[in-house]
This record gives structure tokens, sequence and C-alpha cells, in this order.
């Protein structure tokens, strides 16, 4: 039995998978089980920041695990302590909450929001505004906050409390940000949503309307945070910092993680017992966590990520079947004019590049590390699928 059937028989189908068995990586270059290699432009849909097994990143993965591989949440790590420290002074956060995975960094900040109204204000403030196309978990609460009809469906009652906002509607964000509403959330960039950056004017109106309501604001930066964008988050392009903010993906390199980081208004909000995780902050994803951001944090780094997502769209824009290009630095949606964006990623596979979809849109989140010879290089197989 061969390794696709023997995972079809055991594993349930609820993913559309692709007839690729990934056997190994290195650097930005992926390889399957017959040899064959792959230049990665997907990086595990953002994760892999660092591309594969990054040598600063894997040391410290290994060296933590002949340490210390898990411990309760009742005890203190060093590690954990130390990335805590490091994230919050990258980002410019208080203090933070871990957890594992985006939806449960969302979680997090969806129950904060709701308990600092309830503390503040008592019952009856407890709405939350998501946008229109947004995308926020595969959990009941995150599904229900997210603003695509094609996800509720199949898995009712829905968790309620939620009311959707055109993105970039100013008007419709007024007449819906009543008493009833605690917090707005959004994503600076709808990633899962074809790739779609918000207008700063509308963000503007986000903060100036929250701040006069004593209204929260939280950034979903699952895909564009931990630089991404060529800052370490998002919404650094528009001068603004939520009063929380969720980090997962691109975080740990590749380990699982999701952070929800807190301003001073909801530094305090959650009390022992309110909330928890058996494996949020775990010593071995810390490790990793450390390993990227000091990466990140290296001089020139973030620079070099928006030089190169500037360098591919230049590349893009000369290609006749390109409509449109839009993102921000190493998150990029390509719009086709007659292709479809699907067809294009199969065959891509064939010609040894990894590609994503957004909706329409063919999405590249290749490793923060790519070289430019790879960018060359997997441009230039898109390129040839395109004509």
């Amino acid at each position: 039995m061969g390794t696709i059937e023997q995972f079809n028989k055991y594993v349930m189908r609820s993913y559309g998978r692709y007839d690729l068995v990934m056997d190994k990586g290195d650097g930005r270059r992926a390889e399957d089980e017959n040899g064959k290699e792959y230049i990665d432009f997907g990086s595990g849909i953002g994760t892999n920041s660092l591309g594969y097994c990054n040598e600063d990143w894997v040391n410290a993965i290994c060296e933590q695990a002949r340490k210390l591989q898990h411990t309760s949440n009742y005890y203190y790590t060093k590690v954990q302590a130390d990335f805590a420290k490091a994230l919050c002074e990258t980002a410019g956060y208080i203090d933070m909450f871990f957890g594992n995975s985006g939806a449960e960094a969302n979680e997090c900040a969806i129950k904060i929001a709701r308990k600092y109204s309830f503390d503040k204000y008592s019952k009856g403030r407890h709405n939350i505004i998501t946008l229109v196309n947004s995308f926020h978990g595969r959990t009941l609460c995150t599904l229900s906050a997210t603003g695509q009809d094609v996800f509720h469906n199949y898995f009712f009652p829905f968790v309620e409390g939620f009311i959707n906002v055109e993105a970039n509607n100013i008007d419709d964000l007024r007449a819906k940000l009543d008493d009833t509403v605690c917090a707005v959330m959004f994503e600076y960039i709808q990633g899962e949503g074809g790739v779609c950056p918000l207008d700063k004017e509308f963000v503007d109106e986000i903060f100036r309307l929250c701040d006069e309501k004593d209204v929260l604001t939280i950034a979903d930066e699952v895909q564009t945070g931990v630089g991404r964008t060529g800052k370490f988050l998002a919404g650094d392009h528009f001068g603004h910092k939520t009063d929380l903010t969720t980090l997962a993906k691109g975080l740990a390199g590749g380990v699982p993680i999701g952070v929800c980081l807190s301003g001073e208004k909801c530094a305090n909000v959650l009390t022992p017992g309110t909330h928890g995780s058996t494996f949020g902050g775990n010593p071995i994803c810390c490790a990793g966590g450390l390993a990227v951001l000091n990466k990140i944090n290296s001089e020139g780094f973030l620079a070099e990520v928006a030089e190169k997502g500037e360098y591919i769209r230049e590349k893009l824009l000369k290609i006749p079947e390109v409509k449109s290009v839009s993102g921000m630095g190493l998150m990029i949606g390509v719009e086709l004019k007659t292709k479809s964006a699907a067809d294009v990623v199969r065959a891509a596979l064939d010609k040894g590049l990894l590609l994503l979809t957004a909706k329409t849109k063919v999405r590249l989140l290749p490793p923060l590390t790519i070289t430019y010879e790879e960018i060359d290089k997997g441009l230039t197989i898109l390129e040839e699928l395109l004509r």
C-alpha cells in the first residue's frame, strides 16, 4: 500500500489534498518521496517563515527537546519567559496568552473582549463586529466570527454575538457600531478572502469610533504578522496599535503556536481560572519562536522582505496574463485575466513549484528567507504556465 492510500485509509478526508507526498526540505526547497524538488512559494501557508530546517532554528529546537519538552502551566520555564519578553518588546505589547493555533489565539481575544466589557459595563455589551470576507478560524466560535457565508453551514447552531460589516464601508461600520458592541475584529489584509488590504481611511475610522465608545480593537495578524508584510505587524503600515493582536503561523517557524497579545487596556482582564491551554507556551515551540525572532530582528531583515516583495510585484505585472497584484511584502495575491488559479496551482506542481490559492487568485507566501535566485526560478516557472 502506497503512502497516499494508507493515509486516506486511516485519516479523515477533511482536506482536498494534492497527490504529493512531502519527504524533506532544506532552505526554500522541498523534496517529495520520489526525490523530486520543489521551490516553495507557499511555506506551509506562511508557517515556515525561515524555510525548511533553518540551522539556527533546528539547533534551538533540538537543544530544548533534549532539555525539557513539556511541563504543566502550573509551573514556570525560562524559555517561555524569554520568548514572552522578546515578543512583547518586538511587537510593542504588555503581555500575552499562549495557545497552539490562530483559531485559539482568536478565541482568546474574543473571550478577553467580552470579559473586559462585562467587568466594566456588565451584561448586554457582548457583540463583536467582524468584516464580510474575513476568516478567523475553524472552531465553532471563530467560524461564527468569520464573515463568509460559505463557512456558515452544517454545524448549526453557530455562536451568537457577531455582526458583519462590509469591509471599507465606513457608513456600514458607523450604523452597526452601537452600544451592544464590545470589540471590532479585523484583518488588515484579508488573506483567505483573496489577499485584500483594508483602506487606511476605513482603518482610521475603526480606531476613531472605538476610542470614542470604549470599544476594543482586535487585529487578527495570524497570516499578516511576524514580518510577512515587511514590518513585524501589518498594523505598523497603518500607524495603529490594536488593543489585542493575535499571531500564529510563522511565529515559531513550523511548530504549533498561537499568541494573543494585549495592550494596557486588557493586560489584567484574564484572571486565574478564566482561560487555559495544556500545550500553550510549550518549551519547544517557544525555543523555535526565539530563533524566528532573532532572525527577524536582525539588521536589515524586514527591509529585505519588503524589497523582495516589491521585486516580485514588478516581475508579475510584466506577465500579460496577470490582471492585478495585491498584498504587502511577501504576502501576494495574483489576479489572472483568463486562467483558473486552481488549475495554475495544480499545474505548477508538475513543474516543481508550490503555490497557493486565495479564492480566485494565485497566492504567494514564500519563506521570508527566500533568495532572489529562488524567486527568479519560481517566477520563470509561473510565467511559463501563464503563457
